[in-house]
This record gives structure tokens, C-alpha cells and sequence, in this order.
């Protein structure tokens, strides 16, 4: 009977150890092997399945502003559509741009020698093309073909003033899909000049502007309008993109380049701003075609 009491003493104590080291947490560790790789290949899934969607996201964020209407309909006669291209063995340039018919008046020969001798710079893309090329193959990194698609939308305001709004596709080595940078021009048909942000907005409005610019933002945000991944625009972006701005009937929709309000695979490139939320900023001139 003593010997019995004993072993039953001893099982309890052993059940006891067992209960206890079923408590403990389980660490990476002390998973079996086999349940280590299944573990790791979900978890490759899971990457593949979100940079799968961020993709997605990209694809159809992109596809959105390619498809936003403007007014080259609306301009036609006015505004002829050219088109440059380089197709070399490693890389391709399609360059689409604007000219003013100069026979609607001969002054608008400072707009078109403007685009062609300064931006149509195939020159420096080309330099660009090849600097990034020789970067990525000293890394060794996989050679493919670049790819550089220039293109523009245009707007107008009033028959005087014309918005134009180029983007550029940045395609890199590795990439699926390309960033994409933005440059924006007005030209005032009237006086045949181009304008810039210091002939439309108060000298030094630029801190007050971009309060109004991220309040709309953060309104946006807080009414689902733009993504919660977006952020406000910080003060060193907005001075080195505030000419690029383009103007549609009441709006000012400034345009900032890929991450810069939102990260790429989502958010907007552009926030609009209507006309009457500007006007303390705005010049109280005759000369600006925004007063209304």
C-alpha cells in the first residue's frame, strides 16, 4: 500500500511538469522543421499576395490619370500635337507635346520656342537613360530595355489662359511599373507669355497656401475621399513644385510627383483646389486671369 501511494504520488508530479510546460509559450524554435518551411512559405504568400495588390493598385491608379479628360478636344486647330521618338538598342524615347498655330497669331512662337528648345530635350533624358543604366550595371543588376513615355494634357480658362501638364513615365531596370514626375506651364494667350506662380498668388502666400493645401487633405482623409496612407505635403516639396500647377475652369490642381503626397501604389498624384477657397492669395490684378 505504501509503494502504491508512492507511484501515485510520482504520476501526479509528472502530470503536474506536463501541465506546466503546456503552458509555456511556444517559440520559433521549438516548432518541428517540416512545420518551419510550411510556416515560411505562408509567409512568402502573404508578400507575394501584397505585392501582387500593390500592383494592382498601381495599374489602375495610373490608368485613372492617363484616362482624366482635358481640353485638347476643345483646343483643336489651336494647339497641334507633335511627336518625337528614339528607338535605340537599349532604351526608347516617345515624346508627345504641343505647338500653338502660329497662324492664329504670330506671337505664340514664343510658346512653341519654348517647348522645343527647352523642354524637348531629348539630349538630357537620353544622359539620364544611360547614367542610371551605367549605376544599375555596376551593381550587376539584370540589363533591360528602358523605356521613356513623355506625354501632356491641356487645359484652358477663358480663351486666355492654357494649362499644360506633362508627365513623365519612369521606367527603371527591375521595375514593373513606371513613377511618374510632372511638369506644369501657363501661358497666357493674351499677352503670349508665360506665367508663373509669383503672376497668380500673393508675394510669400506660400505657407498659407499650403495650410489651405493640407487641410484639404486631411479633410479628405477624415471623409474617405484620399487614402489614410497619404500625408500632409511638407513645406520643402510644395517650393520646389509650386509652379506646377494647371488651371480648369474654377480649380488650381497642383500636381507633385510619385511619393511626395502619397506612396506610389495608391492616393492621388494632384490635389484640386477651388478658386474661391484661394481667393486671399490670390493677386488682386487684371492682369490675373484667375480673378473672378
Amino acid at each position: 500500500m505504501k509503494y502504491v501511494s508512492l507511484i501515485l504520488v510520482l504520476i501526479a508530479f509528472m502530470n503536474c511538469k506536463s501541465d506546466k510546460k503546456d503552458d509555456l509559450p511556444v517559440t520559433f524554435d521549438d516548432i518541428d522543421p517540416q512545420e518551419k518551411i510550411y510556416i515560411g512559405d505562408t509567409l512568402k504568400l502573404e508578400d507575394a499576395d501584397l505585392e501582387t495588390s500593390k500592383a494592382i493598385s498601381i495599374e489602375r491608379k495610373q490608368k485613372q490619370f492617363r484616362e482624366k479628360k482635358d481640353d485638347k478636344g476643345v483646343l483643336e486647330g489651336l494647339v497641334l500635337e507633335k511627336n518625337y521618338q528614339v528607338d535605340k538598342d537599349d532604351y526608347v524615347i516617345n515624346f508627345k507635346y504641343p505647338q500653338l498655330n502660329e497662324s492664329f497669331n504670330k506671337k505664340y512662337s514664343s510658346f512653341n520656342d519654348f517647348i522645343n528648345n527647352y523642354y524637348v530635350n531629348i539630349s538630357k533624358t537620353e544622359s539620364e537613360i544611360l547614367q542610371a543604366k551605367a549605376f544599375c550595371d555596376s551593381v550587376g543588376s539584370v540589363k533591360f530595355k528602358e523605356e521613356r513615355l513623355i506625354d501632356y494634357k491641356i487645359y484652358s480658362l477663358n480663351d486666355e489662359l492654357i494649362s499644360v501638364l506633362f508627365y513623365k513615365e519612369n521606367f527603371y531596370s527591375g521595375t514593373l511599373f513606371p513613377s511618374y514626375s510632372f511638369d506644369c506651364f501657363n501661358y497666357n494667350l493674351s499677352t503670349s507669355a508665360f506665367m508663373d506662380f509669383e503672376d497668380f498668388f500673393v508675394e510669400g502666400s506660400e505657407e498659407e497656401l499650403i495650410e489651405s493645401i493640407n487641410t484639404s487633405i486631411k479633410n479628405k482623409i477624415a471623409s474617405g475621399e484620399m487614402y489614410y496612407e497619404c500625408w500632409e505635403i511638407a513645406f520643402e516639396d510644395f517650393m520646389a513644385a509650386k509652379n506646377n500647377f494647371v488651371i480648369n475652369d474654377s480649380i488650381v490642381e497642383f500636381y507633385f510627383d510619385d511619393c511626395v503626397i502619397c506612396p506610389s501604389y495608391t492616393g492621388t498624384y494632384s490635389i484640386e483646389m477651388p478658386l474661391l477657397e484661394l481667393l486671399p492669395v490670390l493677386k488682386k490684378y487684371d492682369t490675373n486671369p484667375l480673378i473672378l
